[in-house]
């Protein structure tokens, strides 16, 4: 696809992305019952005079009853965002609203964005002075230096909230936690190292200041900005930039590399070469981030010096420099000591908390993500990933310990395990899940076949995932169809394969699938004729593709009765060895963590000893992402209090499973607010294996239960559904709900990526070609940061 047609898609993409639905990305939800008169009445007028009035007779007290404490504000005037410049307030909100997303899904911070039009710094710091009555912390966004470093001060001077411009202490933040780990990697002292910095604004200032604060010189930095060398003849340096100049005009940035210790770049890409690079000390450290396009190319860098440590602000490449990896975790530290503002020691306490975390043991989930088999301390591992659960709980502490150490909180924390644990609570670490998936997808993509792709719905799911580097779509139907649906609705297919099981050119391969279904089928209902015959349907087909290597996974159903669909997979790939009955389940990401439900597409009525054989196909697929399984068997009976067949054939399985798998984490029969109520069972049920934890399976006595509960937490309770998924069979093949949206369909492509992964390996010169070709068409990408 050329550049042009993936700009095209990725455009309308985002568009369609940020106007579907509700338009923008975020909504306020209240946090206390407001449905009857009464509620009413005491969420506003009478009864809201009580807490005014409390506030009033002492002002600490609306942290008592308001959100501010939690509320941070996202403030712009539009003058600097993002690689766009000065588009405006107007233009800048949907990254405010991207940034209020990201503190809320890694941190849970509140945030209104406030777009403010106004230019002048000195209005700009009135204007938000203002507003601190409303908020417990800004975070200043895309506001153009020099003034941003103005506006910063008078606000931090004048209000007595943390404040912060992320642009500025961020990057500094995450890059003075990459550098000390390098430097140590390296054996260098900071105090003696040579830096040369290219680019001279507010991220690389910031940068440079917090590295004078861990110990370095500032007679050991060169500075280049858009202008050359910072020296001293020079009359628009500024008070922040002076002290950094050199005595003479003739450095270049070449001149200065020689011999060089450190480089940071935070400037535009290409302009480091590869002889600068040779040029450098020995054990060099190179930062290049400039993005999307860094100043030399990680490839270009690693050529020329083995001996070098690099990073980027790319995900694709190793020690990504990520602001999301700090401003969640240090205002989550900051709201909850109160702080009144975001000073050194605070920000160098986030600096050594990320250090000590690179060098700690990284956590299963996280190597899944990045489809590691054990990332460790070392050059290309020097900084978190921005997928680690345990960073708000590392961070978050530090800070606050700091604030308080330093004078500027307001409350005390006292018993830290207890913040940790409420850290932890606030999100659910398993609520990372999906995130993790997507990202291991990603880093291995398969080929994955659709078997309905005259559908508009998979097509515009399979340029999506094409276009993300999840997969090789593969589509299966009649080509002049396809590409007119694809045309009317203006879809770029030209670099996805169209093939159709019914055309003259299918003929040898339908051939050959068909000997194959005949070999398995030939004593179980068919003949050679319909076997032949068969290779024309398209799920058919599909299987035998997968059956074969042809592709890796399959994804089909959209428009098929469930049976008829998982039928061609049940007759053509079969179940895993050991298994007798396949098994449906849903994944459900709730504001609990990540819920799995079965059976909820296949068995009607299973035997105890199918339910139990069924749970533990389910354990089996919990454990494959990398989460511990914890399962509750329902019914309308607890432990025994209703004699039914029912509730007894729940109870039966739960016997069997524990006999089977001692080491499972188990019980029941229970009653589904039994699962969440930890109180009610340790009161009424100590003896409870599920006492204390926290629930993350659900089985269920029959299909109409856990059909009916997974439909009513997802249609009603607002969970996110993803399913079903197919368990049992011996390779990747699941069956869409009927009518499932775009955003279903990618969901499934996600897990039959992932469950290919896990079944199948790229051994073959052509898949590793394969591999390597879609790894260069994707390099440059420009990625999130």
């Amino acid at each position: 696809m050329s550049d042009n047609k993936q700009s095209k898609l990725r455009r309308e993409q985002a568009l369609e992305y940020h106007s579907s639905g509700r338009p923008g990305k975020i909504e306020v939800i209240p946090t206390k019952e407001a449905k009857t008169q009464r509620d009413l009445s005491l969420a506003y007028s009478p009864g809201v005079a009580e807490p005014c009035k409390e506030i009033k007779e002492n002002p600490e007290n609306i942290y008592k009853y308001t959100a501010k404490g939690n509320l941070v504000g996202v403030i712009t005037n539009g003058t600097a965002v993002l690689g766009l410049g000065d588009i405006g307030p107007e233009a800048s909100k949907p990254v405010m609203e991207g940034k209020a997303v990201l503190f809320k899904i890694f941190a849970d911070i509140d945030v209104f964005d406030i777009e403010i039009n106004e230019k002048d710094p000195e209005k700009f710091v009135q204007i938000v002075k203002s507003l601190e009555p409303t908020f417990g912390g800004i975070n200043l966004e895309d506001i153009k230096a020099p003034e941003c470093f103005f506006i910063e001060q008078q606000l931090k001077e004048q209000m007595k909230i943390p404040v912060m411009h992320d642009d500025q202490h961020g990057t500094a933040i995450i890059s003075s936690a990459a550098m000390l780990n390098a430097l140590e990697l390296q054996k260098k002292r900071i105090d003696k190292v040579r830096f040369v910095i290219n680019g001279a604004g507010a991220a690389a200032m910031a940068c440079i200041n917090l590295y004078v604060a861990l110990g370095a010189r500032h007679e050991n930095f060169i500075v280049f900005d858009k202008d050359g060398v910072l020296h001293q003849d020079r009359t628009d340096l500024g008070k922040g930039r002076e002290k950094f100049a050199v005595k003479k005009s003739d450095w270049t940035l070449a001149k200065a590399m020689k011999d060089a210790d450190v480089f940071l770049g935070l400037s535009v890409g290409n302009v480091v070469t590869q002889d600068m690079v040779k040029s450098m000390a020995k054990n060099p450290i190179v930062f290049a981030m400039a993005n999307p396009d860094p100043e030399i190319t990680y490839e270009d860098a690693v050529a020329v010096r083995k001996d070098i440590i690099m990073a980027t602000g790319r995900s694709d490449y190793p020690n990504q420099v990520n602001n999301v990896l700090g401003f969640p975790y240090i205002f989550r530290g900051a709201l909850d000591v109160r702080a009144t503002q975001i000073n050194e020691a605070m920000k160098l306490a986030a600096v050594r908390a990320l250090a000590e975390l690179a060098k700690t043991a990284v956590p299963d989930i996280v190597n899944l993500a990045y489809n590691q088999s054990n990332m460790s301390f070392g050059p290309l591992y020097i900084i978190p990933k921005p997928l680690d659960p345990r960073l708000l709980s590392t961070i978050a502490p530090a800070v606050a310990k700091a604030a308080m150490e330093s004078g500027v909180a307001q409350k005390s924390i006292t018993n830290w395990d207890g913040y940790v644990l409420e850290l932890n609570k606030r999100l659910g670490l398993d609520n990372q899940l999906f995130r993790v998936v997507s990202n291991k997808a990603r880093r291995d993509p398969k080929r994955l076949v659709f078997a309905e792709a005259d559908n508009l719905k998979i097509l515009k799911a399979a340029t999506i995932i094409y276009d993300e580097g999840i997969a090789y779509p593969i589509l299966l139907g009649d080509p002049e169809k396809i590409n007119r649906i694809a045309d009317a609705n203006s879809i770029d297919l030209s670099d996805i394969p169209i093939v159709d099981p019914r055309s003259d050119a299918m003929e040898s391969k339908r051939e050959f699938y068909g000997e194959l279904f005949f070999k398995k089928r030939q004593r179980k209902g068919f003949n050679h004729h319909e076997s032949m015959k068969v290779m024309k349907d398209r799920n058919h087909f599909g299987c035998m593709m997968v059956e074969t290597g042809d592709a890796d996974a399959m994804l089909s159903g959209l428009t098929k009765n469930y049976a008829e669909a998982i039928r061609p997979a049940l007759q053509i790939i079969g179940t895993e060895e050991g298994v007798k009955k396949i098994a449906g389940m849903y994944l459900l990401l709730t504001k609990k963590g990540p819920l799995f439900l079965a059976d909820t597409t296949v068995n009607f009525h299973p035997t105890a000893e199918e339910l139990a054989d069924i749970t533990q196909m389910v354990a089996k697929e919990v454990r494959s992402f990398n989460l511990t399984p914890r399962v509750a068997m329902l019914s309308y009976s607890n432990f025994g209090s209703s004699d039914s067949s029912e509730a007894r054939l729940v109870a039966e399985a739960t016997r069997i499973l524990k006999q089977r798998d001692p080491n499972l984490i188990v019980d029941g029969e229970m009653q589904g607010s039994l699962a969440f109520n930890k109180e009610i069972l340790r009161d009424n049920y100590p003896f409870s294996d599920l006492v204390e934890q926290e629930v993350n399976v659900l089985m269920f006595p029959n299909l109409t239960a856990g059909n009916v509960a997974y439909n009513l937490l997802k249609e009603v309770g607002g969970a996110d559904a993803i399913g079903p998924i197919l368990l049992g069979l011996k390779k990747p093949v699941h069956v869409l709900q009927l009518g499932s949206s775009v955003r279903n369909i990618i969901n499934m492509a996600l897990v039959a990526v992932v469950d290919a992964q896990m079944k199948t390996r790229v051994d073959t010169a052509e898949e590793v070609q394969r591999s390597s070709w879609w790894k260069s068409r994707r390099k440059n990408k420009k990625t999130t940061n």
